[in-house]
C-alpha cells in the first residue's frame, strides 16, 4: 500500500514539473536578461533588408582596372574594353553638396558596413575607412556623412555662390530659334519660331507633312527629329524620333543608340552656333537670340568635325567642345572664345568649358580688378587665377584635356585680345599683316616643355617622348598622372596683350591640334585671308564659312583627330537677325 502511495506521488510531481517546464518556455522568462544587451549589439532585420548600396552613388567595382590605361599614338587616354571608370562626381556643384555613404559587404559570413566620408574622394585597391556604426542613427549618418569646419563650409559656399551670380539666370524671357539649312537637298531654307508661340510648338523636322520644316532629302525620315522650348530649363531642346538614319548635333549622335528600335532619343539642349546632321547631308544652324541682344562687335565662325573614321575605320569620338560668350554676363565688356580637347573622354572637356566663363566672370565682377586690366591693358593675373580655380575644381583623375582661351575686351574704339592655353591647341592672330602666335605648344617633345624640366633640375631622358604613356606636359584634369610624375604642370602660358583699333585689319583662328596637325600657322593664316576675299560680298555668312573651309581643308588632308576651329574677323560685325515669325 505504501508503494502504491508512493508511485501516484511521484507521478504527481514529474506531472507538476512537466507543467512548470511548459510555463517557462511558453513565458521565455529568459529573454528579460539579454535584450538589453542585444539591443545594443543587433541591427533590426528591417535595417539589414535595406539595400547595402544606395541607388545613386556608383558601386565600386575592381578599380584596380583603372589603372591598366593605355594610350595612343595621338596622346589621348582610353580605357581597356571593359574597363570602368573610378566613381567620382562630374561637373561644378553650386551651394552645399550632401555627400552620399556607400557601405560595402565584405566578403564571408560577416556584415561590414564602411562608410565612406565623400563619394568624390579616390578609394586605393584594398582600401577600407572604418567608422563605429550605430544603427539608431543610420539614417543621419546617410545624410551627412562629413562634419565640415563651419568657417571652410561658410567660405566654400560663398565662393561657389559668387560664381554662380554670373550664370545666367533662368527669368523670364521670350527667346528666338532660328533655323538655316546650310547644307543638302534643301539648302538655303530658314525657318524662325518663338519660345512664346506655344501653338505652333513643338516643331518638327521631317521629309514629309505634317512635319513643320520639311527637307527635301530621301535620307530623312518622314519625322526625323523635333525641337521644343523647355520653359523649366528656359532651353530649346532637340529630340530624335527614332529616325531610321540618325540625328547630329555638332558631330555627335543624340539618336536612340538602337538605331532599329525606332525609340526616341534623350532631349539634347540647343546653343547658339550649333549645327544639327540630319542623315549624312542636311545640315542646318542654329542661332538662338534674346529681344536684347542686337549684335557681337566683331564677327565669330564655328566648325567641329571628329572626323570618326579617319583612324583605321575604328570609330573616333568626338572629346573637343568649343563655345564662346559675347558679352560675358554681367560684364558687358568683355567676352571669351575657348577650346578645349579631352582625352580619356570628353567629361574633362566639358567640365573646363562651363568652368572657365564662370570663374573669369566671377573675377572681372569685381570693379576693381575689371578697371585694374582696362588701365594696364593686361589681363595675366585673371588669366592665371581662372586656370588655377578650375583645376582645383575638376575631379578627374583619369581624365584630361588641353584648353586654350582668348579674352577679347573693348576699350574705348579699341579691342584688345589676349590668350592663356595648356596643350597643344593653337591659337593665331593676323593684325595688319603681322602674323602673331598667341599659344605655346605643350607636348612633351617640345622646346619650350624641355628646357622647362631641365630648369626644374628633371630633364627627359634619352629618347624620352612621353610621361606616364602621354605626350602632354600641360593639362587639365588628370590627377593620378600628376601624383605619379610632378613634371607635369597646370601654369598655363600667357600672351602679350594684342590691340586691334578701328583701322586695323585683324583676324585670329583657333583650333586643336587635329588641325594644327596637317595645317600650319602661317598656312592657316593665308587660308582665311584667301577665304575671307572669296566671300567678302557676303558679310553676314562670312565668317562661319571660313570657319568651315579650314575645317574642310583638314580634312581634305585627311587629319587623324577630333578637328574644332573658332574663326574671328575683327573687320566684320555679326549681326543678329531679329526674329520674324512670318519669315517662314
Amino acid at each position: 500500500m505504501a508503494i502504491q502511495v508512493n508511485i501516484v506521488g511521484f507521478i504527481i510531481l514529474l506531472m507538476l514539473l512537466l507543467i512548470l517546464l511548459l510555463i517557462l518556455i511558453a513565458c521565455k522568462p529568459w529573454r528579460f536578461f539579454f535584450s538589453r544587451a542585444r539591443s545594443r549589439s543587433s541591427v533590426k532585420s528591417g535595417e539589414l533588408e535595406r539595400p547595402l548600396v544606395l541607388d545613386e552613388v556608383g558601386v565600386v567595382r575592381d578599380q584596380s582596372n583603372d589603372l591598366t590605361r593605355t594610350y595612343d599614338l595621338e596622346g589621348a587616354c582610353y580605357q581597356n574594353e571593359g574597363l570602368l571608370r573610378s566613381p567620382r562626381t562630374h561637373g561644378l556643384v553650386h551651394k552645399q553638396r550632401l555627400p552620399t555613404t556607400t557601405p560595402h559587404v565584405a566578403q564571408g559570413d560577416s556584415l561590414v558596413l564602411d562608410l565612406i566620408a565623400d563619394a568624390t574622394e579616390e578609394m586605393l585597391v584594398g582600401q577600407t575607412l572604418k567608422h563605429p556604426f550605430v544603427t539608431d542613427h543610420l539614417a543621419e549618418i546617410r545624410r551627412h556623412s562629413r562634419q565640415e569646419d563651419p568657417s571652410a563650409k561658410l567660405k566654400h559656399t560663398l565662393e561657389n555662390e559668387k560664381i554662380q551670380e554670373f550664370v545666367p539666370k533662368a527669368v523670364a524671357y521670350q527667346s528666338c530659334l532660328s533655323l538655316e539649312i546650310v547644307s543638302g537637298p534643301s539648302r538655303g531654307l530658314c525657318f524662325n519660331i518663338q519660345s512664346t508661340d506655344a501653338s505652333r510648338l513643338p516643331l518638327t523636322l521631317g521629309r514629309v507633312p505634317p512635319s513643320e520644316l520639311l527637307l527635301k532629302d530621301s535620307e530623312v525620315s518622314g519625322k526625323h527629329a523635333l525641337i521644343d522650348w523647355n520653359s523649366n530649363k528656359l532651353k530649346w531642346e532637340l529630340v530624335d524620333l527614332g529616325s531610321l538614319n540618325g540625328t547630329l548635333l555638332n558631330s555627335q549622335p543624340i539618336n536612340h543608340p538602337d538605331s532599329g528600335s525606332r525609340h526616341w532619343g534623350d532631349p539634347v539642349e540647343l546653343a547658339s552656333g550649333n549645327v544639327i546632321t540630319l542623315g549624312t547631308t542636311s545640315s542646318i544652324y542654329v542661332h538662338i537670340t534674346s529681344p536684347n541682344e542686337s549684335f557681337i562687335p566683331f564677327g565669330v565662325g564655328v566648325a567641329s568635325d571628329p572626323m570618326a573614321l579617319r583612324r583605321g575605320g575604328k570609330k573616333l569620338p568626338m572629346e573637343d567642345v568649343c563655345y564662346y560668350h559675347w558679352p560675358l554676363p554681367g560684364i558687358d565688356q568683355f567676352g571669351l572664345f575657348g577650346i578645349c580637347d579631352g582625352h580619356g573622354g570628353a567629361e574633362a572637356a566639358k567640365f573646363a568649358s562651363e568652368m572657365l566663363p564662370k570663374v573669369v566672370a566671377a573675377i572681372l565682377s569685381d570693379s576693381l580688378k575689371r578697371e585694374m586690366v582696362l588701365s594696364q591693358r593686361d589681363a595675366s593675373d585673371v588669366l592665371r587665377v581662372a586656370f588655377s580655380q578650375t583645376e582645383e575644381s575638376m575631379n578627374y583623375h583619369y581624365e584630361g584635356c588641353t584648353a586654350t582661351l582668348l579674352l577679347v575686351w573693348a576699350d574705348g574704339d579699341n579691342f584688345f585680345a589676349q590668350c592663356a592655353n595648356l596643350g597643344d591647341s593653337a591659337c593665331v592672330m593676323s593684325v595688319d599683316g603681322q602674323q602673331i602666335k598667341m599659344t605655346e605648344d605643350h607636348r612633351i617633345v617640345s622646346a619650350s616643355e624641355k628646357l622647362r624640366m631641365k630648369e626644374a633640375g628633371k630633364p627627359l631622358r634619352d629618347g624620352e617622348t612621353r610621361l606616364c604613356g602621354i605626350n602632354l606636359a600641360r593639362m587639365l584634369g588628370d590627377k593620378f598622372l600628376k601624383q605619379q610624375d610632378d613634371r607635369f604642370s597646370t601654369e598655363p602660358f600667357i600672351s602679350q596683350v594684342v590691340q586691334i583699333t578701328q583701322t586695323s585689319e585683324a583676324i585670329a583662328v583657333l583650333a586643336s591640334d587635329g588641325f594644327w596637325d596637317v595645317i600650319s600657322l602661317k598656312k592657316a593664316i593665308q587660308l582665311a585671308h584667301q577665304t575671307k576675299e572669296r566671300y567678302s560680298a557676303d558679310t553676314e555668312k562670312s565668317t562661319e564659312k571660313i570657319a568651315h573651309f579650314l575645317l574642310s581643308e583638314a580634312r581634305t588632308l585627311r587629319t587623324k583627330d577630333n578637328t574644332s576651329i573658332i574663326f574671328l574677323d575683327f573687320d566684320s560685325t555679326f549681326r543678329v537677325v531679329p526674329c520674324k515669325v512670318d519669315c517662314k
